[in-house]
């Protein structure tokens, strides 16, 4: 109709809670760009479910939805004893933590939820239900207040008219708000920087193409989607000046997993002595994990490579596939890790851990 506004993505929340219908809202970024639809999940089967199969991904948005998922498997147990409740509890948080072993937002935000429930065991139940749903309400705002945070820290290493590209979905659709990697970009946007970006397409389930190419072309950014194999040649050609790609677990010593062809951009820009930079809020650091040898990497199924994005199969019948969902960048290819409480360089077990001093210090 004349005169009337368009909804963008930006209208739109990734991840919500109707906590009257108790129901976890979520845009299903499996129907993207074409459709844009919001699924109710009111049991666990439902959320589970949307988590494996990317309905919701990113490892920020995967942490929200597992608070308010654990949070709803919580309200719907009907225990007045604590060691009863805590029994079902437990086993509702081990499920929805075997949907996405790489993402460690996924178990991080399990277990912060777990220990709300441990601290105030002496409570009623009720009340700890109550207190559930706060610290998942809170768990949404950090991470729109961290987004920010990455995204102020991120715009200071860059100048305007720059040429930056990135790899796979860390925006607004893999968190509550801004994204990690695009947070410098939409933080540009506002203040005139005039960046002009690539997105890689991110084969084989498209996350560049039909998710980043399509938020960042809402905000207005001059955005370029090319295919994976096509990175360096750009780089070659001058037109990237830095790359910014999110991620789904850092290791102490730096090393980084992220959506599969991450480590293929990381040698290229190497090679085309690019800065390569990985934005990663706290809750993604892993300080337990010391290497990236130590990272699960998540095999997905071989139908994602043969025909899901055709309208007959592609490939012949009874060759084998290997799909890994993740790769990891090795720390000698990163630049810097830009996190919500400042920018880590080489070498990284001692400059993560003053991150989590910095951390430590300001949450006091």
């Amino acid at each position: 109709m004349p005169g009337e506004t368009m909804e963008t993505i930006f209208d739109m929340e990734t991840v919500a809670l109707d906590d009257e219908d108790s129901a976890l809202l979520i845009l299903d970024q499996t129907q993207l760009p074409g459709r844009r639809e919001i699924l109710r999940l009111k049991d666990q089967k439902s959320i589970w479910d949307a988590i494996y199969l990317l309905q919701v991904r990113g490892a920020p948005a995967i942490g929200v939805s597992a608070a308010f998922g654990i949070y709803l498997a919580a309200k719907e147990i009907n225990e007045t004893d604590f060691d009863a409740f805590y029994t079902k509890f437990e086993a509702a948080r081990d499920y929805l933590d075997s949907a996405r072993p790489t993402a460690v937002n996924l178990s991080w935000a399990l277990r912060r939820m777990d220990g709300v429930v441990r601290a105030n065991k002496e409570k009623p139940i009720e009340e700890i239900k109550k207190l559930l749903l706060r610290e998942a309400n809170e768990i949404k705002a950090e991470d729109i207040r961290v987004c920010r945070a990455i995204g102020e820290n991120g715009l200071a290493l860059l100048k305007p008219g720059m040429g930056l590209l990135t790899h796979c979905n860390a925006g607004q659709l893999a968190t509550a708000k801004y994204g990690t990697a695009t947070a410098p970009m939409y933080l540009g946007q506002e203040r005139g920087y005039g960046f002009h970006v690539f997105c890689d397409e991110t084969r084989p389930l498209l996350q560049g193409a039909r998710l980043t190419a399509f938020e960042l072309t809402q905000a207005g950014i001059d955005t370029t989607l090319i295919c994976d194999n096509m990175a360096p040649s750009v780089m070659k050609q001058g037109w990237v000046d830095a790359v910014f790609v999110g991620c789904d677990r850092v290791a102490e010593n730096g090393d980084t997993a992220n959506k599969i062809g991450t480590s293929y951009v990381a040698l290229a820009a190497k090679r085309f002595k690019i800065p390569f930079y990985v934005c990663a809020p706290t809750s993604t650091i892993d300080m337990s994990c010391k290497t990236g040898g130590d990272i699960h990497i998540e095999l997905r199924s071989a139908e994602e490579v043969t025909e899901m994005w055709y309208e007959k199969r592609m490939a012949p019948e009874g060759v084998k596939v290997y799909n890994p969902a993740f790769d990891v960048t090795d720390a000698e290819f990163i630049t810097a890790i830009i996190t919500e409480h400042g920018v880590a360089y080489p070498p990284y077990d001692a400059s993560l851990k003053e991150i989590f001093e910095r951390k430590a210090k300001a949450e006091k």
